[in-house]
């Protein structure tokens, strides 16, 4: 056999550094390391969705599947080199307990009233500063295009502004609460 050949067969035959061999699994063996699960998602789909975050650039990737639910943040000290993963099965979050003026309101909306949603997801703040007066409160007349609110995303604020004129019947989230896309944050009577 020529010389060349030889190593051409060396280098198929696999010589060189050898990966541990690895027995097939059995259906009652445990998983292999890698294989770990975090609330439902296995640590490849995982890692899969990490690269997604950072090679996208964008701030936040949330997921709910099939009683699975993952969290996925790029870090804003690395510019979205490194990202932290919540994860958490998929539970109802427990009911907040109802605030004074919700407590005090009639517990079916009257079929008047509009109502003022979030149109993002992101921290709910009621005034421009921690020391500011609120933009509304109950009873308050807002006009159509006034600020009733702010509504924190990706470090950006961003104002809600009333889309009827009317008075603030109810508020509907505390200060400083995180809110999702279409929740109700007022109860508007329409003037």
């Amino acid at each position: 056999m020529p010389r060349g050949a030889e190593r051409k067969k060396r280098v198929r035959s696999g010589r060189g550094p050898r990966k541990p061999d690895v027995p097939a699994a059995a259906p009652d063996a445990k998983k292999p390391v890698g294989d770990e699960a975090v609330a439902g998602f296995q640590l490849h789909e995982l890692r899969r969705l990490i690269r997604l975050v950072q090679r996208t650039g964008i701030g936040e990737l949330e997921l709910n599947s099939g009683g699975r639910s993952v969290r996925i943040a790029a870090s804003p000290g690395n510019g979205g080199s490194g990202a932290q993963v919540v994860a958490a099965p998929h539970a109802a979050p427990p009911p907040a307990a109802p605030s004074p003026a919700a407590a005090a309101a009639p517990a079916a909306p009257a079929s008047n009233q509009e109502s003022i949603v979030s149109p993002m997801v992101g921290t709910f703040y009621r005034s421009p500063a921690p020391d500011a007066d609120p933009f509304v409160e109950v009873g308050d007349v807002v006009e159509v295009g006034q600020t009733v609110c702010i509504i924190e995303a990706m470090k950006l604020m961003n104002e809600i502004e009333a889309e009827t004129k009317g008075r603030v019947a109810q508020i509907l989230v505390e200060n400083a609460q995180p809110v999702e896309f279409g929740q109700k944050l007022f109860l508007i009577d329409p003037l």
